[in-house]
């Protein structure tokens, strides 16, 4: 495990299924077509997405030669218009089936009860001292609906385990 693969670690997560959590990820009966480590160069257009970004890294002393990395998760949440439904009234049947799918996603992030490692990828997610918030932000819909596509990004942080330096 390193500061590099975090990314990736999470993208694996999130994309976990038969764990007893919410799937994901549309081959598991989740909601989303694709969930994938870091930005693409040019999205699919008619895909439901998740893409993992980490803007930030954040390696901490806590004792005189012990290390902390932290990560600020950013999912960049993709979710095209008439992904979900051909009929009327086709917006809201789209923003109530993201909001469906944010708290799939919510409830993935937040993990088991008494276990929030994410599989022990991690030694904490959305459970940090400094930030255990779990935040979603949506994107506007009337841009979103203008433009054939709703986003939301979702906010959570998650700590390593320490290390000597």
């Amino acid at each position: 495990m390193t500061t590099a693969d975090a990314v990736t670690r999470e993208t694996d997560w999130l994309s976990a299924s038969g764990d007893g959590l919410p799937s994901l990820i549309a081959s598991a009966n989740g909601p989303f077509d694709n969930i994938q480590a870091h930005m693409a160069r040019t999205p699919g257009t008619r895909l439901k997405q998740i893409f993992v970004l980490r803007p930030k890294i954040t390696t901490a002393r806590f004792s005189n030669a012990r290390r902390i990395p932290s990560y600020n998760f950013h999912l960049s949440i993709w979710w095209p218009i008439g992904s979900t439904t051909t009929g009327t009234p086709l917006a809201e049947a789209e923003q109530a089936a993201l909001d469906a799918a944010i708290d799939l996603l919510r409830q993935r992030v937040e993990g088991f009860p008494f276990d929030k490692t994410h599989g022990g990828r991690f030694m904490s997610v959305a459970e940090a001292p400094r930030n255990t918030e779990f935040t979603v932000d949506l994107g506007d819909p009337v841009q979103g609906i203008a433009n054939g596509v709703l986003t939301a990004t979702a906010t959570y942080s998650a700590d390593d385990q320490d290390y000597t330096a």
